[in-house]
């Protein structure tokens, strides 16, 4: 079956196509057209998704580095406060305590008697 056009069917066609033409043209220049509104509302959309997910791994990471570094703040509480008991005790009192510690932590207290307050 072959379709036979006439010259007011190619005429209208043409018509047509023209009039879409310039309606395409107007909704692309026009700021309020449904595509540059469609193009709008996702890119913002996409970009609210990256920023919200940006400040979500900032605070995680800032809660990370908090508890990291309250606990090394506490580890080094702890040892210092160690380290100045044992300065404050009686020598014999002190290697008692020294000897009941595990060897690698007796050895650190003992370098830091040594360094801080020169006691051996």
């Amino acid at each position: 079956m072959s379709q036979h056009y006439t010259h007011t069917d190619s005429s209208e066609n043409s018509r047509v196509h023209a009039h879409e033409k310039n309606l395409l043209r107007a909704l692309a220049a026009s700021n309020t057209g449904l595509f540059s509104l469609f193009v709008s509302d996702r890119f913002s959309s996409f970009i609210w998704i990256v920023s919200s997910t940006d400040i979500a791994v900032w605070i995680i990471s800032a809660l990370l580095a908090i508890g990291i570094g309250a606990s090394k703040y506490a580890k080094w509480n702890a040892r210092n406060k160690l380290v100045r008991d044992l300065a404050a005790m009686d020598p014999d009192r002190r290697e008692k305590l020294l000897s009941r510690m595990s060897p690698e932590r007796a050895m650190e207290a003992r370098q830091e008697l040594m360094q801080r307050f020169h006691i051996s």
